[in-house]
């Protein structure tokens, strides 16, 4: 397999590119469409988050004169079959010639040059601080996929390209679907106000049947190999904790309506020691420790075979309700019958209907400083589970422990390689430092 052609990134950009934005005196951001203005999109990420992402603002109730009209993505493939499926669903509404269909490690960059109102950053999310940062730079409005980061210095650089954002008059919206479903929303608010007492602790579960992983191809260099099978690398996902349970991790930081203090977890790879597959866990379980004396517990797994459950839950002194990874959502109330409250739209519809409604009326919209926060809980956890420590907050935020490669180009060596029985080594607790 040729490599394609792409700029190479030092280390210090991919995980600190948010601090490169221009910090000079700016003038007000002309990136909002008013009224029946066409509103443009670039998708650089064309997997199926990135496909499902373009869909849902193609087909949002807000806006109807939206146009996507930028693809971009690190291999060809996704590229092509993102082009068909939304060409064949939306017609019209996908104008992308060849000349703005861009391939490499390096299409992002030219994506974001295409001439876009909005911007959607859908790649592996190691790739995100960097291209926010990119894409901040170049003054556009932003649809971040969570999570935003997987370390440490991606988080720092994810604020710091927020903060340079806010100067600049753009607006970002994170793909944490629950915060626009309707039932988790009113239902917050209502735990907010006094509905189960006094909160005493949350609960997040993620555990499912596991995850697709991607053969290696003939002729792949091992950075191609493990930017298709991104997933399966910490540097790339965060590992599972980070990159799919983050969405608990995140409903449980808005019940408590903050961000724990500590952690402490463990966790583990039982199924997954074999060849050909990476080095992320299979298991995670962590505690949260909150500064107000209520605690989160947290579990997530990918494992076949084992008890499945996407739900998170809070627990006060008058009651607890139980919440759906899909939106139905039941409370139970001491001395009252159990209410089971059936879901609205789905919620990763309705997050593109709210932030193209803020886009067409002028209005600044910004929800990146808590997800940053929740993605950084999850790494927290993550920290807890990979060294078998106790990990506090701030021990966390301020490592400069990254995962990432020195250099990101096709032909540079990623950091973890595999061993002569093609099984590449994964974190081990009480040996592996925390940060």
């Amino acid at each position: 397999m040729r490599p394609p052609s792409s700029s190479d990134l030092s280390r210090r950009d991919f995980v600190k590119g948010a601090a490169a934005a221009s910090t000079a005196a700016l003038a007000p951001a002309n990136a909002h469409a008013a009224g029946g203005d066409e509103i443009k999109l670039a998708l650089v990420g064309c997997g199926g988050r990135g496909t499902g992402a373009a869909a849902d603002a193609l087909g949002n109730r807000t806006h109807s004169n939206v146009r996507l009209v930028a693809l971009a993505d690190a291999f060809e493939g996704p590229v092509e079959r993102a082009l068909n499926d939304l060409k064949g669903q939306f017609h019209d509404k996908v104008d992308v010639p060849p000349d703005r269909r861009f391939v490499g490690l390096d299409a992002y960059e030219k994506a974001i040059s295409a001439g876009a109102d909005v911007v959607m950053l859908c790649t592996p999310p190691g790739f995100r601080p960097a291209h926010l940062a990119a894409a901040v730079a170049a003054r556009k409005n932003v649809f971040l996929e969570k999570p935003v980061a997987v370390d440490a210095p991606g988080y720092r650089a994810v604020k710091a390209a927020g903060e340079e954002a806010k100067r600049r008059g753009l607006s970002i919206a994170v793909g944490h679907h629950l915060r626009h479903a309707k039932n988790h929303k009113e239902v917050v608010a209502r735990i907010h106000d006094g509905l189960i007492g006094d909160l005493m602790f949350t609960r997040a579960f993620f555990r499912t049947q596991g995850i697709w992983n991607r053969p290696r191809q003939p002729g792949m260099t091992e950075m191609q190999y493990q930017v298709n099978n991104w997933y399966h690398f910490v540097w790339l996902s965060g590992d599972h904790n980070v990159e799919q349970h983050v969405h608990g991790i995140d409903a449980c930081n808005w019940i408590a309506r903050g961000v724990p203090v500590q952690a402490t977890g463990l966790g583990g790879r039982q199924v997954r020691a074999e060849p050909g597959i990476g080095e992320i866990y299979d298991h995670h379980c962590v505690q949260y420790a909150y500064g107000d004396g209520t605690f989160s517990f947290s579990e997530c797994s990918q494992i076949a075979g084992t008890y499945s459950n996407f739900s998170h839950q809070a627990y006060g002194t008058k009651g607890y309700v139980n919440f759906d990874g899909n939106d139905l959502v039941t409370i139970r109330e001491k001395g009252k019958p159990a209410r089971t409250l059936k879901p609205g739209r789905d919620g990763h519809q309705v997050e593109w209907d709210d932030f193209l409604a803020a886009i067409v009326a002028g209005r600044r919209y910004d929800e990146l400083d808590g997800a940053a926060d929740s993605t950084m809980t999850a790494i927290l956890g993550r920290m807890a589970t990979y060294s078998g420590q106790l990990v506090t907050w701030d021990e966390a935020v301020k490592s400069d422990l990254s995962y990432a490669p020195d250099r990101i180009a096709w032909d540079a060596p990623p950091r973890t390689k595999p061993g002569p029985d093609g099984i590449y080594p994964c974190a081990m607790p009480g040996i592996t430092k925390a940060f």
